[in-house]
């Protein structure tokens, strides 16, 4: 079937007409396989991708009193140099979901946009949202499409978290580059700076937070993080660039704005400044 004269010719091909699967990734994979990342393949000669493409690093989730919230920094590296310190890492996967990025970037970014489209096609022919355990479940099959591309280097490591309307509750899950989906309580970080910020929430963490404290818990994780990994950015008050946070509530998805997460970062550093440590 070629469905770019169909195209050309002013008609929508028949496979977009018919009845189909309420998968989105499973219509592509069957009609235009080659734009699923998995399908590519490296150029000859690359022998080291995972040197030469952007790395995005640290996330962390955790829950608190009414949902849970997704915070990543913003910096990429390819090798040891700083590929980009303004990346977004974070994203909104529907109303009451999120996903955040470790690993390579740009097939991290390209998987977010499509689990975006697998949820809303699924709500477009299913005529309601997906349970959260589905959307984990959709999001870990994914990964396993890109098995391939993890192999050669180009691994994608995401971090899910959602608000369970049946449950009512926040919910964390993980992942390996396979596939494998986890669930996780309470909190968890993946990427490069992980080791550190998941310390630092184990000290932070407590039940029975609001959001507000989750947010101060997730940004002072992040700067454990960028204190002792190179690829973690810190909070950069001379280029106004502070870590993508989010929350997710009965009443959906919030991304926290720039100025409240600046003003936490300025005083956490300001709290350790009068203990009479930066550290």
């Amino acid at each position: 079937m070629n469905l770019n004269a169909d195209l050309t010719a002013g008609r929508l091909p028949d496979a977009f007409l018919r009845p189909g699967s309420s998968s989105f990734v499973d219509f592509l994979a069957e009609y235009a396989p080659d734009r699923l990342p998995g399908n590519r393949t490296m150029p000859a000669g690359m022998t080291d991708p995972a040197t030469l493409s952007p790395h995005a690093t640290t996330i962390v989730a955790l829950t608190f009193d009414g949902g849970v919230l997704l915070a990543g920094d913003r910096r990429a590296t390819a090798g040891p140099m700083i590929a980009s310190r303004s990346i977004e890492k974070v994203f909104p996967a529907d109303e009451y979901s999120a996903v955040g990025i470790a690993g390579s970037a740009g097939i991290g970014l390209e998987l977010i946009r499509l689990f975006q489209l697998e949820l809303e096609h699924y709500e477009k022919i299913e005529g309601s949202l997906l349970s959260l355990t589905g959307k984990a479940n959709r999001l870990a099959t994914m990964l396993r499409g890109n098995l391939p591309m993890a192999m050669q280097g180009l691994a994608v490591v995401p971090l899910f978290a959602g608000y369970d309307l049946d449950k009512d509750t926040g919910r964390i899950f993980s992942y390996d580059a396979t596939g494998g989906r986890y669930e996780e309580h309470e909190h968890h970080g993946v990427g490069s700076g992980s080791l550190f910020a998941r310390g630092a929430l184990k000290k932070l963490w407590r039940r029975g937070m609001d959001a507000d404290a989750a947010v101060a818990v997730a940004v002072e994780a992040l700067y454990d993080a960028a204190d002792d990994d190179s690829a973690t950015g810190g909070p950069d008050t001379v280029r106004g660039i502070f870590p993508v946070v989010a929350t997710v509530t009965v009443d959906g998805y919030q991304r926290i704005e720039d100025a409240e997460i600046a003003r936490v970062a300025e005083q956490i550093v300001a709290q350790r400044r009068e203990r009479g440590s930066i550290a």
